[in-house]
């Protein structure tokens, strides 16, 4: 049977580089299931591989559409399916890689049905943030289902606000609608960077950051975020922010990396104040993937390449 190599993990992990390799190894090409390298008009923020990576390996999904033309988790995956139907035609094995954990359980296991949702309940929950902000939202969520809240990206109003839509109009959590994983005519192999074997590097937390410290591999994890990020900066990451400020309301920029220069560009903070809530938040949504991405231990810690390959057979 055909094989899918699925390849997650936390923001700067490592995950691109390892999924080129291993698809060298494997003369196979890669789809990407990030959730906001879909876009063209975002290129810096969302760390899409740079041109000599794509040019090393054929990839899929990577800058193919506009911030105008949003793709979501069962969209990607039904458009997934069809293209992975035609490469397992002439390959035995392809790579998918990222770290939307629910694009890739869509493509992997399917997506979920939900109850329809009252225009009440949509007018209520757009209430709530409206006048609580996000931080409203994420209290609600937090009530109304404690197992999605440990695992959603906090910092995404759409998605919290979409588990409280159903969480309210049903009355029942959101995460009860989760079915048992779609039949798929391909066997998939779950793997993420061993993030022990990330060369090290040195991590400053700030002030405001609790005491109880993560273990090391988390902490050189946030090493290598901030450090992105600075070279984010370095690259033109707030001239990108510029050009996409007319799109900000729409759904692709309403995540980390994005949205919190936003506020700066609209002179009500500093631009020092926007990256270091950017680092901030991206080290929480990097804990966040970690979570959901050790959850049940289905992705095997892989040192390299060479390991994926190993554990294949």
């Amino acid at each position: 049977m055909s094989k899918l190599i699925v390849i997650g993990g936390p923001t700067a992990s490592g995950k691109t580089s390892l999924a080129i390799k291993v698809a060298k190894l494997l003369s196979t090409e890669i789809l990407s299931a990030d959730s906001r390298q879909f876009y063209r008009e975002m290129e810096i923020g969302n760390a899409r591989p740079n041109p000599d990576e794509l040019a090393q390996v054929k990839h899929h999904f990577v800058a193919d559409r506009s911030v105008l033309a949003p793709l979501s988790a069962g969209a990607f995956a039904r458009e997934a399916l069809t293209l992975l139907e035609e490469l397992f035609r002439t390959r035995e094995q392809v790579v998918i890689v990222g770290g939307s954990g629910l694009y890739l359980d869509a493509v992997t296991e399917g997506l979920n049905e939900f109850p329809r949702v009252d225009v009440n309940t949509k007018a209520k929950v757009e209430r709530l943030l409206k006048h609580e902000g996000l931080e409203g939202l994420q209290k609600a969520v937090e009530l109304a289902d404690p197992d999605y809240y440990a695992t959603v990206d906090r910092q995404n109003p759409r998605r919290l606000q979409r588990a409280l839509e159903v969480s309210w109009a049903a009355g029942k959590p959101y995460s009860s609608f989760l079915r048992p994983k779609a039949e798929r005519s391909f066997t998939s192999h779950f793997f993420q960077p061993d993030l022990s074997t990330l060369p090290r590097e040195n991590y400053i937390a700030p002030k405001t950051q609790s005491r109880n410290t993560p273990d090391p591999d988390r902490l050189n994890l946030y090493a290598r975020i901030e450090r992105r990020l600075d070279q984010m900066m370095d690259h033109g990451l707030l001239d990108e922010v510029v050009a996409l400020y007319e799109y900000r309301e729409l759904p692709a920029l309403q995540t980390v990396g994005y949205q919190e220069f936003f506020p700066y560009l609209e002179g009500s903070t500093s631009l020092e104040y926007a990256l270091e809530l950017a680092k901030r938040n991206s080290r929480r949504y990097a804990k966040r993937q970690s979570t959901w991405f050790g959850r049940d231990d289905k992705y095997r810690p892989a040192a390299d390449a060479s390991d994926i390959i190993e554990q294949l057979k």
